[in-house]
């Protein structure tokens, strides 16, 4: 392993044991996005959803010269419920529309600025940091941090199994010297009574004789 990549383990290590108190443990979840997210992440496009906006406006705007139409050949009394449900569909339409349209410009507006606090920089031929420039990076270090993860992990998993079979071997020890103990006791108190016993009778038998 290059130094590196030894740093890089060290720093995981470190990490696992002062700030992923569940390291090791079923409980332990993986701290990053996942790679695969990350990578679809890296996939997406602002114009791609620019596009989708600017074509689902002109549907709206298409959807409401057609019931224009309709409103204006149609009768009086055959206007309704159709006017009514079509105006309140695209009063709905444009809201949802225009949510959607501020979302993505916010969103935008947040990307740049977070990829100006990682110092990242536009490709050559990029006006602007893309997705795909920042998240590739970012899919790179998710990929070789849960590889590494996964590996600490399973030494604590080892450390903790092997710490657990000693406490209970030594508390099996410690219970099997209690026992002993125990045992050595009665030993001693039968002994005690085999010899004592009789010299404790005989002088009840002579108190009884001077009575």
């Amino acid at each position: 392993l290059s130094k590196a990549v030894r740093l890089f383990c060290r720093c995981l290590a470190c990490m696992c044991v002062v700030i992923y108190q569940d390291a090791g443990r079923e409980t332990c979840l993986y701290p990053l996005p996942e790679p695969q997210d990350l990578f679809q992440a890296s996939q997406m496009k602002f114009e791609d959803f620019e596009r989708d906006l600017r074509k689902l406006k002109k549907d709206i705007n298409a959807c409401l010269g057609e019931t224009e139409k309709v409103c204006k050949v149609s009768s009086e009394e055959n206007l309704q419920p159709f006017k009514e449900k079509m105006e309140d569909f695209l009063t709905q339409a444009k809201t949802e529309l225009e949510t959607q349209e501020k979302q993505l410009a916010d969103t935008q507006k947040i990307f740049l600025e977070l990829s100006v606090s990682f110092s990242v920089k536009p490709k050559a031929g990029e006006k602007e940091v893309s997705p795909n420039t920042f998240f590739s990076v970012w899919h790179e270090f998710s990929s070789d941090f849960k590889e590494h993860w996964k590996k600490q992990n399973k030494l604590l998993l080892q450390e903790r199994v092997k710490k657990a079979e000693e406490s209970f071997k030594q508390a099996r020890q410690k219970a099997t010297y209690n026992v002993t103990t125990k045992n050595a006791t009665g030993i001693v108190r039968h002994i005690l009574f085999f010899f004592f016993f009789p010299t404790f009778l005989l002088f009840l038998t002579r108190e009884d004789d001077a009575v």
